[in-house]
């Protein structure tokens, strides 16, 4: 069935002068998630993880992902021609390497420029212009022979009633006109899911996890054009238009780009579009590029919305406990598998009001699972826990009051000195971080070490950020604030800590085939105390789950963080074991009592 598909793509490539063709795993937006429709790269290689990019020529067949799928990718693309490159390992050229040396002059690169964002394409091409090689963007060659494909998710898009939001969408629109004018921009080109969600006050379901609406945006200084299924505005278009919020077709903004009259200055963030939208705009139009001007508005929650947050975060938090000690109390008893307790805990979820989806794919690792710090069961890897070792659940809640993102790692029965070592070093740097005063002006980069101390003083580390920045029933992976001590540019990976933005504190230790340690709160930044030296600030602790006090070596506990851990607890129990039953509330008073 592949070898057909193949074939059948390469028939197309030869009747279009294709000569290699990229198949991306990408929506029209960038979305963490995509829907069926787009998985294009999972029909033309049979390779079914949700990471990975294809390059198909005329003579071979090629798939580039990383570590977490290597023995399932082998696995799945058994038996046919295409050949699996393990991204990262030695000797394996990255994708851009290989289309480098493949191409060569006069021969063409072909693929969907929706698919593809426009940095990375942008990127493509001056490579592939000093090889007098070229791209055809406006190619989607396996729809050409996908003939059963999925439509496009069109799901009903509701209003956010302004109880949740805290600021009518008419007061956000008259806030970005003023970013507007100060870019000199008459027209703002907007195409990412979540900030036109935020900015319109409106939450759909059209990718899994994230409750937004397949759209793009384009505002005027009067009005604004949003690009979407129609079918499923019909239940807000009469509300939209009484902000001279127009509906158009879907696909039309790419005319519409080709046709914008030649004196208006157009701005947007051209790196997080996909190419075939600013190809589109003609040479002639001057385009400012620069952050959305959404972004730092959107990740400044008001009052209403911080306030939603810590109801959203008790509910989960009931949740959460409920499942710890439902876990603590059955393992060893009765089967659980990571898929088994990934259910019951949303199971639990769901009977929180106002529930509406998990916030992302749970992460629920056994033992060396662990290890891998992004690892999610599978029916093939589904692995059954015992009483021993620890398993790490990373999960979260999307609430009409806000989205949750947690992880504990929980002790299934006796620890090693070392288990507990590693434990309470991450613990050590988690409390840290969240007991943060700093004066403004600070970003995640000034205060990652705060985290990683504990950790970098037994000569270790985790190879993943501290913290990243959390939607407002939104995406739960949101910039531009964020906790890392590497940074790729302030743009992308930095910000000032400003009051009101929600992060996470997740420091971590990995011990390649053992075991894996995350624990994970949300933090939001409220401010301190005011000084002759300026404005301080801190963070609050949005997440009530208690600690696992199993996993701790208390010995390496100084004054200090046995009393944030027991202040922490304390919050946790009186938040908490008012929704629990009776035993549930013994368990949680026991192992919330002082250390």
């Amino acid at each position: 069935m592949i070898s057909e598909r193949i074939n059948k793509l390469r028939q197309a490539m030869k009747n279009n002068g294709i000569d290699v063709y990229y198949v991306p795993t990408n929506d029209f937006h960038g979305s963490e998630y995509v829907g069926d429709y787009f998985k294009c790269r999972k029909y033309i290689t049979g390779f079914t993880g949700s990471a990975g990019v294809a390059v198909i020529t005329m003579d071979e067949a090629r798939l580039w992902t990383d570590g977490r799928y290597f023995i399932q990718a082998a696995a799945e693309l058994k038996g046919t021609e295409v050949i699996l490159m393990k991204m990262g390992e030695p000797g394996v050229p990255t994708v851009k390497e290989y289309l480098e040396v493949t191409l060569e002059a006069g021969q063409v690169l072909g693929f969907d420029g929706r698919c593809v964002d426009y940095g990375y394409a942008y990127s493509l091409e001056k490579m592939l212009h000093k090889n007098d090689a070229r791209i055809v963007y406006q190619l989607d060659l396996i729809d050409e022979i996908w003939e059963d494909r999925p439509t496009i998710v069109s799901k009903e898009v509701t209003s956010l009633d302004i109880k949740y939001c805290g600021e009518e969408r008419s007061s956000k629109l008259a806030r970005i006109r003023e970013l507007m004018k100060a870019k000199d921009a008459d027209l703002f080109v907007l195409t990412t899911l979540d900030d036109i969600a935020w900015l319109f006050n409106i939450r759909g379901n059209d990718i899994m996890c994230n409750p937004v609406v397949l759209s793009y945006v384009v505002i005027s200084m009067e009005d604004a054009v949003i690009y979407g299924q129609e079918e499923a505005f019909l239940g807000v278009k009469e509300e939209l238009s009484k902000d001279n919020i127009i509906i158009k077709p879907y696909n039309g903004i790419y005319e519409d780009m080709k046709n914008i009259p030649s004196h208006l200055k157009v701005y947007m963030d051209a790196y997080k579009a996909n190419f075939a939208i600013v190809k589109n705009i003609p040479e002639n139009i001057k385009l400012i590029q620069g952050d959305n001007l959404t972004l730092l508005p959107k990740a400044i929650k008001n009052p209403t919305e911080v306030s939603n947050e810590k109801i959203a975060h008790i509910k989960d938090g009931v949740a959460v406990t409920k499942f710890m000690y439902w876990l603590k109390k059955n393992i060893g008893k009765i089967k659980i598998t990571e898929l088994s307790a990934a259910e019951y805990l949303e199971r639990l979820r769901k009977q929180g009001e106002n529930y509406m989806g998990p916030s992302f794919e749970p992460i629920v690792a056994y033992g060396a699972n662990g290890a891998m710090c992004h690892y999610s069961p599978t029916k093939e890897s589904d692995t059954e826990l015992k009483p021993e070792s620890f398993v790490l659940f990373d999960t979260g809640g999307q609430y009409l009051e806000g989205t949750t993102d947690i992880t504990r790692t929980i002790a299934l029965g006796p620890c090693s000195d070392e288990q507990k070592k590693h434990y309470t070093a991450v613990l050590k740097g988690h409390l840290n971080l969240a007991a943060a005063k700093f004066l403004y002006g600070v970003r995640g980069i000034n205060l990652d070490y705060l985290a990683r101390g504990p950790l970098w003083e037994l000569g270790l580390d985790y190879n993943h950020g501290t913290g990243h920045g959390v939607g407002y029933y939104l995406n739960v992976h949101e910039g531009p604030n964020s906790l890392r001590w590497k940074c790729a540019s302030d743009r992308v990976d930095s910000a000032i800590f400003e009051e009101g933005m929600i992060t996470s504190n997740e420091p971590g230790f990995y011990l390649e085939g053992s075991y894996g340690i995350r624990t994970e709160n949300m933090i939001v930044c409220v401010k301190d105390k005011k000084t002759e030296y300026g404005q301080f600030m801190r963070f609050e602790n949005l997440t009530m789950v208690p600690y696992d006090v199993d996993a701790m070596d208390i010995s390496m506990l100084t004054e200090i963080d046995r009393v944030r851990i027991n202040a922490y607890h304390k919050e946790v129990y009186e938040k908490i074991s008012p929704y629990l039953e009776e035993e549930e509330k013994a368990w949680l008073k026991e192992v919330t009592k002082e250390v």
